[in-house]
């Protein structure tokens, strides 16, 4: 599979592709799709970058560039268009949280200044005039013009302190002619402070009536905006809690084993191959092989399976799980950046950063949005001027100022990526990792299931599942110990499953002598004075051995079922009927009865023997199977779904199945395979079982449902709102909303966009 990025926008075609590489930027200071859309552009629009890709919720930029271009440069444009950025490096996620706690910081003392300046404005502004009589005294002691001078002084604080950021972004997004969320507020509030200065200083160039004065609209809406920022800061910062957690997984310090001696260094000093010491209790600080002792290990970070799994010599560990009670000896296979955990982090990061193709949508109408509000704005403004009641001018400028103010496309531009966020994060907890938001998507409207049988469905090794005794002479546990002890010599898969059932019953295997293979038929060999031969059908007819019909019945059953019928014989005569199969797991069948439940439609595909094929999907209730196929073959298959009209989600191994993991709509790695499963599909799940197919298609619907949701209230609270703010009502009802309950309504918008999100959380 190439690998898999973000979907990039504005790529230029270019008849001869140079190579590329495909880099990413930390961006701060984005505050609403505008923001997004315009570093987008900003981006797509330099030298030498092919595509950018820019997601407001993680601040984060993919851009691929052609070979010898270098990142200062494109740094270099997005800092001149009015924010910052820097380069993603492998500590990248540590700085992210760094700055993400700086920016935190910053707004806080923002609003919180904006907060201690309004409270006297409107103690002199709005309390007196809620009080009539309070009012009268107040300009009746002090004076109209001192109370005046007081506002303009505590104004002017809010307008060019707390709010001066607006005038440093929006103006640059003007200059630029990409109006952003803070030009809206920059000429809004503005307006209103700029109106309220000339009431102050020169009143009578004013209409009669229209000497008001609005510096507490002006600092509200400043400081009602900074608030709403600061909590979606906060909210966008818990949405990410999944990928801290899982940096928290790796421990900063390996014991290592170095000429005899143990070293603690750091975790990304540790070479392959070197032997770390692992304590009870410990953080395991490497993907490695056990080489000594004996221990049962919690791998519930990585795959979410509560159960400890015992970890003995020769067993894998990832980074990131935690060791039981027992000291592990491990040979270190990957360290530091390659481990299982930190290119899960990676993948999840990658996941957070990307588009799903709903955003799309979003992305078309923000583009076009913002200039359309202004139009609006200007529109309102002269409507009221014109034709308004008198003092024209004062509801030209309420009206106008609270069209500017409401129409904020933040909660558009957050209403995708925060979902994302949130989901992918959610799922990552769960052992369901997310490639990117476009799987998310295509799993989300996927309508049938193509699944792999060896591996998937089943265990994807042979095991023994029947066993009958055909001689009185012969017990069940004798013929197992005996099959056991012929078939010890032998490498065969099937003399394999035999084995470890003998050993799994805790028999004493006897030692067998005068050992003879005949490939095709079976093996036999003298077992304590008694001559043995386990085999096919076919050995026993050439050994002359009689099997009786009966037995031949019951062997035949036994294939009908899709298992392999084996024969034991001791000294010249049929003892015993094995059969071996590779068992279906046991949470498959409850799995597929979840995925049926969710409508999906099943089929299975596999390059076992037809027979064998249907006799498993007989078991699970497959109807639909496609066997003996290769694996470019069950490419084709999926090809052949997809022309029907179907959304394939293939689920496979991530490693035969890998052609097809490619074609399908989304691909599902499933396995403890760690290595190869992160690489493969869109989707991987690290539990060996299809009850992660289930969790991750849950998931999937529920993010997509939540985008949905978010993009419909986003988009309807500005149709409906934005009329309501322009005084559509005020004929009928006489009602026209004030800047500063546009600002909260805004806010509010913002807010439920984030807070639905969120709920994710619980899922």
């Amino acid at each position: 599979m190439t690998e898999p990025t973000a979907p990039l926008a504005d790529a230029p075609a270019e008849p001869d592709r140079q190579p590329t590489t495909t880099v990413a930027l930390h961006v701060e200071g984005m505050t609403c799709a505008s923001c997004s859309a315009r570093v987008e552009r900003v981006l797509s629009r330099a030298p030498g970058v092919e595509a950018a890709a820019v997601n407001l919720a993680t601040e984060r930029a993919t851009v691929r560039i052609a070979d010898g271009i270098e990142v200062t440069d494109l740094v270099a444009r997005v800092e001149k268009a009015g924010y910052g950025a820097a380069a993603v490096t492998d500590d990248s996620a540590e700085a992210a949280a760094d700055s993400r706690a700086e920016a935190d910081r910053r707004i806080a003392r923002r609003l919180w200044l904006a907060v201690a300046l309004t409270i006297p404005i409107w103690l002199l502004e709005m309390v007196p005039m809620m009080v009539p009589p309070l009012h009268e005294w107040l300009h009746a002691t002090v004076g109209t013009g001192a109370v005046r001078l007081a506002l303009f002084a505590l104004g002017t604080a809010v307008q060019f302190g707390p709010g001066l950021g607006f005038y440093r972004k929006g103006w640059a997004a003007l200059r630029h002619l990409a109006p952003d969320m803070d030009s809206l507020v920059m000429i809004g509030t503005t307006a209103a402070y700029g109106y309220s200065v000339v009431a102050t200083f020169a009143p009578d160039v004013l209409p009669a009536g229209a000497n008001n004065v609005y510096y507490e609209a002006a600092a509200t809406i400043i400081a009602l905006i900074l608030a709403g920022r600061y909590m979606e800061h906060r909210a966008k910062g818990r949405a990410g809690d999944a990928i801290r957690a899982l940096l928290d997984l790796q421990p900063p310090t390996a014991l290592v084993v170095r000429d005899g001696t143990e070293r603690e260094v750091s975790a990304e000093a540790v070479l392959p191959g070197e032997t770390v010491r692992v304590r009870p209790g410990d953080r395991i600080p490497v993907d490695g092989e056990v080489t000594d002792g004996r221990s049962f290990v919690d791998e519930s970070a990585m795959t979410g399976e509560p159960v400890p799994v015992e970890k003995t010599a020769s067993a894998t560990v990832a980074a990131g799980t935690v060791n039981g009670t027992g000291t592990l000896l491990l040979r270190a296979t990957q360290t530091g950046r390659e481990t299982a955990l930190a290119r899960v982090v990676q993948m999840v990061e990658d996941a957070q950063g990307s588009k799903p193709p709903i955003q799309a949508l979003a992305d078309r109408v923000v583009r076009v949005f913002v200039p359309v509000v202004l139009g609006i704005g200007v529109l309102t403004f002269a409507v009221w001027l014109l034709a308004g009641p008198s003092p024209p001018l004062t509801y030209a400028l309420v009206a106008s100022v609270s069209v500017l103010i409401i129409a904020c496309p933040c909660a558009m531009g957050i209403a995708t990526p925060i979902s994302v966020l949130v989901g992918t994060g959610r799922a990552a907890q769960a052992g369901v990792f997310v490639r990117e938001g476009a799987g998310l998507q295509a799993l989300a409207e996927a309508d049938t299931i193509l699944l792999d049988k060896t591996g998937t469905l089943t265990e994807g090794r042979p095991a023994v599942t029947d066993l009958v005794p055909l001689a009185e002479a012969v017990s069940e546990r004798e013929a197992l110990a005996l099959a056991a002890s012929v078939e010890h010599a032998s490498e065969h898969p099937i003399a394999r499953a035999v084995v470890d059932h003998a050993e799994a019953e805790d028999l004493a295997i006897p030692a067998a002598t005068d050992f003879e293979a005949v490939p095709g038929y079976g093996v036999q060999a003298d077992v304590d004075g008694r001559r043995v031969a386990v085999g096919a059908a076919r050995f026993l007819n050439r050994l002359s051995i009689p099997l009786a019909d009966t037995h031949r019945q019951r062997a035949e059953a036994l294939a009908q079922d899709g298992k392999t019928p084996i024969w034991l014989a001791v000294d010249g005569q049929a003892a015993a009927l094995f059969a071996v199969a590779d068992p279906i797991k046991e949470t498959s069948h409850k799995a597929l009865e979840a995925l049926r439940a969710r409508g999906f439609r099943l089929a299975m595909v596999t390059g076992d023997a037809e027979a064998t094929a249907r006799a498993v999907a007989r078991q699970l209730g497959i109807d639909e199977v496609h066997a003996e196929t290769l694996p470019e073959d069950k490419a084709s298959v999926v090809h052949d779904l997809q022309s029907a009209g179907q959304t394939v989600a293939f689920v496979g191994d991530g490693i035969n199945d890998a052609p097809a993991l490619a074609v399908a709509d989304v691909g599902v790695a499933i396995g403890t395979g760690t290595d190869v499963a992160i690489e493969a599909g869109d989707i991987v799940l690290l539990r060996g079982d299809l009850a992660g197919v289930d969790r991750a298609a849950d998931l999937a619907r529920a993010t997509l449902r939540t985008i949905k949701q978010n993009l419909f209230w986003a988009f309807a609270y500005n149709v409906v709102l934005i009329p309501v703010a322009a005084g559509v009502l005020w004929p009928s009802l006489g009602v026209l909303l004030s800047p500063m309950l546009a600002a909260g309504a805004m806010v509010f918008s913002d807010l439920f966009v984030v807070g639905n999100a969120l709920r994710l959380r619980r899922a």
